[in-house]
């Protein structure tokens, strides 16, 4: 059967690049990863992975904490701001981008 359809996508140019090198190293190219993940969702009548926000760790998680254990977590880190030992927020924030998406 040949490939007849085109599709144009936009995407994040550093996803786009990420995701490149990967399938680069898997022998593939981006056409045929979309040709495979199109054809998953056909065979499974959906996404053939499962699509969730990813759970907070329950240390950080405040919606689930008591007001007294949400209260000495934020002093516990107000104690490792005092004495230096914190990490800065964008510092943070780029760990856990790296993290999700699997760098």
């Amino acid at each position: 059967m040949q490939k007849t359809a085109t599709l144009n996508l936009r995407v994040d140019p550093d996803v786009k690049q990420s995701a490149e090198s990967v399938l680069a190293q898997l022998g593939m190219s981006m056409s045929t990863a979309i040709d495979m993940f199109l054809r998953q969702v056909s065979l499974t009548g959906g996404i053939p992975f499962r699509v969730a926000l990813p759970e907070a760790p329950k240390s950080v998680d405040a919606g689930s904490m008591t007001g007294e254990q949400l209260r000495d977590a934020l002093l516990r880190g107000l104690r490792e701001v005092e004495r230096g030992e914190g990490t800065e927020a964008s510092v943070a924030f780029s760990r856990m981008r790296e993290e999700l998406s699997g760098a």
